[in-house]
């Protein structure tokens, strides 16, 4: 089984860490296995790209890398909060804000 996590594709997140700290972006994807997220602008790192037929020249082009999602925190409303799990009225486990104490979508 899976492990649930307190970010999902498509949150915005901040990064609290590292050489990209403070700024947020979009995660984009998620690395169950490495707990590691892709996040849109953050963590940019050049990949060298080998000449093909498309592509005769060869290029450096800058991709995001990938960050550990301890190190990324969920903004919600402009600010970024930690996140907790409870049960709705339904049953149904959700996340919700840890400093407004509001419900996550």
């Amino acid at each position: 089984m899976q492990k649930k996590l307190h970010i999902k594709i498509g949150d915005t997140v901040k990064a609290i860490t590292g050489e990209s700290k403070g700024q947020e972006g979009k995660v984009l994807g998620i690395d169950r296995e490495k707990l590691r997220a892709t996040v849109e602008g953050l963590n940019m790192i050049k990949k060298h790209v080998k000449p093909s037929a498309n592509n005769p020249q060869g290029s450096i082009e800058e991709l995001e890398g990938t960050i550990h999602i301890s190190n990324l925190m969920l903004v919600v409303n402009g600010e970024a909060t930690r996140t907790g799990k409870r049960e709705d009225e339904k049953g149904k486990l959700t996340r919700y804000s840890k400093k407004s104490g509001e419900v996550i979508k």
